[in-house]
């Protein structure tokens, strides 16, 4: 058809969940690296205490990673006509990412305390 119907000349629907994904990961991303920065150069915490910042690192990327499928599964769908399909995979990419840093962060941790142990 060469006329723009309304259908035709619309784009694609917003993916609330694929943009909340994206949130997501990147307070879970930095969770972990402002609590170290913080530890760091203030008072306010130890290091040791920036351990605190592990669970919620990897609650929030766990959370990223959900909403990023979801929304994936929600452009499948609805056949593209929803978009979002990258955002999602930039929300999952940082949900990840999250996840890695919690486990080097417990591993740090963990090598941390075995060698204050057994020193």
């Amino acid at each position: 058809m060469g006329v723009p119907t309304k259908s035709s000349s619309q784009g694609l629907a917003p993916n609330g969940r694929a943009r909340l994904s994206v949130v997501v990961g990147v307070l879970a991303a930095a969770v972990l690296p402002v609590t170290i920065a913080v530890a760091e150069t203030s008072e306010l915490l130890e290091l040791p205490d920036a351990a605190l910042a592990i669970p919620v690192a990897a609650v929030l990327g766990l959370a990223a990673l959900v909403l990023g499928g979801r929304a994936r599964v929600r452009v499948e769908r609805t056949l593209g006509r929803v978009g979002g399909v990258q955002t999602a995979h930039v929300g999952r990419g940082l949900g990840l990412l999250a996840l890695a840093l919690a486990a080097a962060a417990l591993i740090a941790l963990g090598a941390n305390e075995y060698l204050q142990r057994y020193d």
